[in-house]
């Protein structure tokens, strides 16, 4: 097939080769009904390589939807998937078709698939094998035909290490690997889709489109850009409607690339003019957080190993007093008090907005309400 005309229709800006191999491979597949797994960071657009082999296969009358599986709270995701009978939990008031039987004959992309809970999984696993499911609260097998398409930004091997995600469903899921690279990588591209995106908004908000000085092109492409296409869009955005020069120089750029901070978000520059931004207190929350998250998962990986006789219960012992660290403050904080303070504050900056919280603390929207129950935050 080709690549130029693939890359005009969906609106893809770039000839890096690894992003050239990964349309190549998505083309090549799409006439099959292979599982696929499309990895690579957030940001990087996983989600057109699905959109690519839904348009390219036999199933593109047929329907397509995109489900986030990290957006579904864990309580309903079986009955987003799956559908669910009436009666069947408290508010199922009358029979509900799920993704898989709304998508028969089409292609269904689950995008965050790694977020998946276990139990789902199996699922998951048995409908990919026999193409088979049942729905929340029924007895009845019924059958499916979808094409099913995975994403997901984790470290998945990790994560089967770690007891959470299946290891079957993994090499079920990846039949066909596609890798997009980010954006640090297709240095060459950067301003291409600098370009683009300034011609973009310069249209959206009638104005003439920024453009970079030699230096400024330079300092664009020395940026790791952690957020990828989607923050170069945003910063891109930023520039466009803030600044009043059009001629872009090192200076002014420096000030919408800041370093990655402990959220991995980048600070917005009129975030910094109106004082709305982390204090360096919330900053260390923040660390302390996500060092309490770690030190959760290594807990849970010493607990799952066999430790020699004599040895387990000291080496309990001590992981269970790690986990009991407190930080100074006004008085002594335990990190579950840090947790909920953090997770506070982000709920109020975002007006109780849940997506927004999540994707400012960096973490799952699934994984935010499961500690919103949990410490009974009330949002």
């Amino acid at each position: 097939m080709d690549l130029k005309g693939i890359k005009q229709r969906f609106d893809i800006i770039g000839n890096d080769a690894a992003l050239n191999r990964a349309l190549d491979i998505a083309c090549q597949v799409a006439s099959t009904d292979l599982s696929v797994l499309v990895t690579g960071e957030s940001g990087v657009g996983k989600e057109v390589i699905p959109r690519i082999i839904h348009q390219y296969s036999t199933r593109k009358h047929g329907q397509y939807i995109a489900v986030n599986c990290g957006a579904i709270p864990e309580g309903t995701i079986d009955s987003e998937l799956f559908g669910h009978e009436k009666g069947s939990f408290t508010g199922a008031l009358e029979m509900r078709k799920g993704y898989f039987e709304t998508a028969n004959g089409g292609t269904l992309f689950l995008d965050e698939v790694a977020e998946l809970p276990l139990f789902t999984q199996v699922r998951l696993l048995r409908v990919l094998e026999t193409g088979e499911f049942i729905k929340v609260g029924s007895s009845k097998v019924q059958k499916t035909d979808v094409r099913v398409i995975a994403a997901t930004n984790a470290d998945i091997p990790s994560a089967i290490y770690k007891g959470q995600f299946r290891e079957d469903l993994y090499y079920r899921l990846n039949t066909v690997p596609i890798f997009i690279p980010p954006l640090r990588q297709r240095k060459e591209d950067l301003h291409l889709l600098f370009r683009k995106f300034a011609a973009d908004f310069a249209e959206t908000y009638k104005m003439p489109p920024i453009k970079l000085t030699s230096q400024a092109q330079e300092l664009l492409m020395q940026y790791g850009w952690p957020g990828n296409i989607r923050q170069l869009k945003n910063v891109v955005e930023q520039i466009s409607v803030i600044e009043s020069q059009r001629l872009i120089d090192t200076q002014q750029l420096a000030l919408y690339l800041p370093e990655t901070n402990p959220m991995r978000l980048p600070v917005p520059c009129s975030e910094k003019a109106s004082g709305d931004y982390l204090s360096e207190r919330d900053i260390l929350y923040k660390v302390l957080w996500q060092l309490r998250t770690e030190v959760d998962q290594l807990k849970e990986q010493i607990r799952q190993m066999t430790i020699p006789k004599g040895q387990s219960a000291i080496g309990r012992e001590l992981v269970d007093k790690i986990t009991e660290t407190q930080v100074i403050d006004e008085e002594p904080k335990s990190l579950e008090d840090i947790e909920v303070e953090v997770i506070n504050k982000a709920l109020e900056k975002n007006k109780g907005k849940r997506r927004e919280t999540a994707h400012e603390l960096g973490i799952s929207e699934r994984t935010l309400y499961r500690k919103i129950k949990e410490y009974n935050i009330d949002g």
